[in-house]
């Protein structure tokens, strides 16, 4: 059964009434719904009825003469290209690309191109980052029933496969371990769960176990009488109290010290608490949910957190994936935070050089989606030029900024592809050759030209052992 955020809309239009054979159709099984448009009108009018929704569009420039593309400049197009809701693709033939007129076209007013015919499913995830941009553009998010998930930007596979696990954790009451490194959004996760769960109109309390005192830690958790200590003037209800009926999330479980455990075990077991200083038993309705960077099962083994805690915790466990595994989310994420700190740059930033987007691909990201929403702000900041450089996000550069002729830049782009493709799919050559519509025996070539063998050599290598 397809799910409803799987839905998505896409504007078709061709400029010179050419029309797509299987491409349409494979689309519509991926879970785009179609809208053809003959002009200009067609597409104002639609986004007219719909105020509230986004579209992926794809703009068919083949057969369009150049002649009359220039001499017409193509205004009429241009309230259709500039609107926010709309994240444009071309469709073009490789020979297309030789003519000025369309790649500044391209420049100008897309957020990527393909050459058709080109296979559904490349066609389906180009288009799925162009909508990922309009929607980030519209400034809306998604729609008010996706609330919980308007944080969590990403159109990757992992994303979609996370967002899936969400949805079954928060319909259950059981607890929910996030496992993830550092930066990489494991509240937001947790807080989308909240949102999407029975006690989405309850409070969602968060304790970082590690940024509180050992001494500390335990009346923050189950509060303290008036008189329980010196300077205890008053009744204090901790974490776990204010969460009743709601949500607490317990983030860097793995810093929480042995004596804290026993107490948070005990509760989990009993499902009440004792205030600090108290004897009264004061039963506690509340969701757990945890998250930590470190490994919690390398932590049990070196006795330094308890087993029988560890297990109650880890009901159901997510993983929250780094950011060198989201491929194109990259750039979504970063456009989102370009637009979110633009009132803090000195001039009008325009968006990313062609350096810094390859930059930003190819860097590890060892601080995951912290660290570049981070290296963005600075760089709108500090930024001297219309456009972030790899530069401005002190990132390596090397040869990414060298200009390029179109060949070598052809080379990089089929480069790039067949690499994106490998990562989607589990480096299974044979998925992968039909995903990108050529033969086995042609992407070996093709893997052998851009020296991805070795590679994929050794990735094997990897899994073997």
């Amino acid at each position: 059964m397809r799910t409803r955020q799987e839905t998505r809309d896409l504007i078709v239009m061709s400029v010179a009434g050419t029309e797509l054979a299987g491409e349409l159709d494979g689309l519509a099984q991926q879970g785009w719904r179609l809208w053809k448009a003959e002009g200009v009108d067609d597409i104002l009018g639609l986004l007219k009825a719909r105020p509230r929704t986004c579209f992926a569009a794809l703009l068919d420039l083949r057969g369009a003469d150049p002649r009359q593309a220039e001499s017409t400049n193509l205004d009429h197009l241009v309230p259709a290209l500039t609107a926010t809701r709309i994240g444009w693709v071309a469709g073009v033939v490789q020979k297309q690309l030789e003519q000025p007129w369309l790649r500044q076209l391209i420049h100008h007013y897309c957020h990527d191109y393909v050459t058709l015919p080109c296979a559904s499913t490349l066609l389906g995830v180009v288009l799925g980052h162009a909508h990922g941009m309009a929607v980030l553009s519209s400034g809306d998010g998604q729609d008010q029933a996706d609330g919980p998930d308007d944080a969590m930007i990403g159109e990757s596979p992992a994303m979609r496969s996370m967002r899936q696990m969400l949805q079954k954790a928060a319909a259950t009451e059981a607890p929910v371990y996030i496992a993830g490194e550092t930066g990489t959004g494991k509240e937001l996760a947790a807080l989308a769960i909240h949102r999407r769960s029975a006690r989405r109109e309850r409070p969602f309390v968060v304790i970082n176990c590690g940024a509180i005192p050992q001494s500390l830690l335990q009346s923050e958790l189950f509060g303290y009488e008036r008189g329980a200590f010196t300077g205890a003037t008053q009744r204090k209800l901790g974490r776990i109290e204010m969460a009743h009926t709601g949500t607490l999330f317990l983030d860097e479980i793995g810093d929480l010290p042995m004596d804290s455990q026993a107490s948070l075990l005990r509760f989990l077991q009993q499902g009440s608490i004792e205030r600090l200083g108290g004897h009264e038993e004061i039963h506690v309705d509340v969701r757990i949910l945890s998250a930590t960077h470190v490994d919690l099962a390398a932590a049990v083994a070196e006795g330094r957190f308890r087993e029988d805690l560890y297990h109650r915790l880890r009901v159901i466990e997510l993983r929250q994936p780094p950011l060198r595994e989201r491929g194109g989310d990259i750039a979504l994420i970063a456009a989102h935070a370009l637009s979110h700190h633009a009132r803090e740059a000195t001039r009008r930033i325009r968006g990313f050089s062609p350096c810094a987007r390859q930059a930003m691909q190819r860097y590890a990201w060892p601080g995951n989606v912290r660290e570049l929403v981070n290296r963005v702000r600075q760089a709108v900041v500090m930024a001297d030029g219309p456009c972030i450089t790899a530069q401005d996000l002190r990132l390596e550069a090397s040869d990414l900024c060298a200009p390029e002729t179109l060949d070598a830049a052809r080379c990089e782009g089929e480069r790039a592809a067949i690499e994106r493709a490998l990562q989607r799919n589990g480096h299974r050559l044979a998925v992968t050759a039909r995903e990108l519509g050529i033969s086995r025996v042609t992407l070996y070539r093709l893997m052998a030209r851009h020296g991805l063998r070795d590679r994929e050599v050794t990735v094997g290598a990897i899994r073997r052992s």
